[in-house]
């Protein structure tokens, strides 16, 4: 299992679970343990909290991401960018002597 599947597996698992809180608190509505509102307001309150910590956990997410490449020393796009430009620019300046030689 890769680490990508680790990763989107937690976020289904996540999924699951939002959906196991609203049925459970659903079924305290009908058994008349919470009011409509009670079990509305119960919920929103749950699903703030779990949107805070789903944003710290991507942001903390992505910190270690960005370090983990950063010590891995893979080169950027930007970085391929130049390549690709000064290798246009030398194939450029190869055709042209090649030319002058004919």
């Amino acid at each position: 299992m890769t680490f990508f599947d680790v990763i989107r597996n937690a976020i289904l698992a996540g999924f699951g679970i939002q959906e196991t809180v609203k049925e459970f608190i659903d079924e305290l509505v009908k058994k008349g343990e919470l009011s409509k509102s009670e079990g509305a307001k119960l919920l929103k309150e749950w699903t703030e909290k779990a949107g805070k910590t789903s944003a710290i956990l991507s942001k903390n997410f992505s910190e270690i991401l960005n370090i983990t490449i950063g010590k891995m020393n893979l080169p950027t796009k930007d970085d391929l960018e130049k390549l690709r430009k000064e290798i246009q620019s030398l194939s450029d300046r190869i055709s042209k002597i090649e030319e002058i030689g004919k």
